[in-house]
């Protein structure tokens, strides 16, 4: 229900823009993360995008300034464009959905959202 694409190979300095469609309507339909998981690390959040209760996003601070997560209505799609890529940012990128909107405090928490895409891989060489 939630596929995720747009994962490739990139040069340090380069851009990618990772897309995350919805179909079904079995969660949701208000917010959207981003979470990464390197090779032998936890996965670590990366971006959220509220649209239920106004519209907020969240970012790590390892990615803010440097990606943008953002959402088009018309194509039930979240994206999170990846700019000046590093090799750190090197991971497994998946986009999740909660069951229902979450607080603040929770939208870095892995465990909060029920729903997972399937993951596309990153890989930023130097």
């Amino acid at each position: 229900q939630l596929q995720a694409c747009g994962g490739g190979l990139v040069q340090a300095g380069g851009s990618l823009r990772l897309s995350c469609t919805a179909s079904g309507r079995t969660f949701s339909d208000s917010a959207r993360a981003w979470f990464r998981q390197a090779a032998g690390k936890e996965r670590e959040f990366v971006a959220h995008i509220n649209w239920g209760w106004g519209s907020t996003t969240n970012y790590a601070d390892s990615v803010r300034g440097r990606f943008t997560i953002s959402r088009d209505n018309a194509k039930n799609t979240v994206y999170l464009r990846m700019n000046s890529l590093e090799p750190e940012d090197t991971a497994v990128y998946y986009c999740a959905a909660p069951n229902s909107p979450l607080p603040p405090v929770a939208v870095t928490t892995d465990t909060r959202y029920a729903y997972w895409g399937q993951g596309t891989q990153v890989t930023v060489s130097s």
